[in-house]
């Protein structure tokens, strides 16, 4: 088997097709069934719902939960949420995950739980923090089973970051596996 995987010079939406063309051989080549993509506004959503139409494979987007920005304000316009649905996606909007870790590790003096694991996350870069938090939301949502799913995230806006995951639920986190990253920006 061929390996897939790019490295972008830079973070940033300027990737977002490749990233995306990359998630979509890999997950057709390995059999796998669910591409989990962030997009707070419904962009990146809709370039994934053309890349991956007609393979069979479930793409959900993931949002922002409502009131991120300001309260009871949801990022993505409605309209867009229904042109997504209307193509077969699935939206899910809700809490992120590492901001609710408390089931998973207990309290450490000098740390708050969620910003320990989200920063070392980020060590790998900010998408990859993205799409590991993404599979245990979709997950806890009951929208994927625990299994290898492709998760595509980014570092701004657009996506410059797909992995393989195993999905788990936000309760068994660390028993989640990032199988493999298949595009990163080197800039991280």
């Amino acid at each position: 088997m061929k390996k897939k995987r790019v490295s972008f010079p830079t973070g940033g939406p300027q990737n977002t097709e490749k990233t995306l063309e990359v998630a979509r051989a890999v997950a057709l080549e390995k059999g796998i069934s669910h591409v989990v993509v962030a997009s707070t506004r419904g962009e990146t959503g809709l370039k994934a719902a053309r890349i991956f139409k007609g393979t069979g494979i479930k793409v959900i987007v993931v949002t922002h939960n409502t009131g991120f920005k300001e309260p009871g304000e949801q990022e993505m316009d409605p309209a867009v949420k229904e042109d997504l649905e209307r193509e077969g996606v699935t939206v899910y909007t809700g809490t992120m995950v590492l901001r609710n870790l408390g089931t998973a590790i207990r309290d450490l003096q000098g740390y708050s739980q969620q910003d320990l694991v989200a920063n070392t996350l980020r060590i790998l870069g900010e998408g990859v923090k993205v799409c590991a938090e993404m599979a245990a939301m979709v997950c806890d949502a009951g929208l994927v089973p625990p299994q290898e799913i492709i998760t595509v995230a980014g570092t701004r806006t657009g996506a410059d970051t797909a992995a393989i995951i195993l999905a788990q639920p936000s309760n068994r986190f660390f028993k989640m596996k990032i199988r493999e990253l298949l595009a990163k920006p080197w800039d991280w």
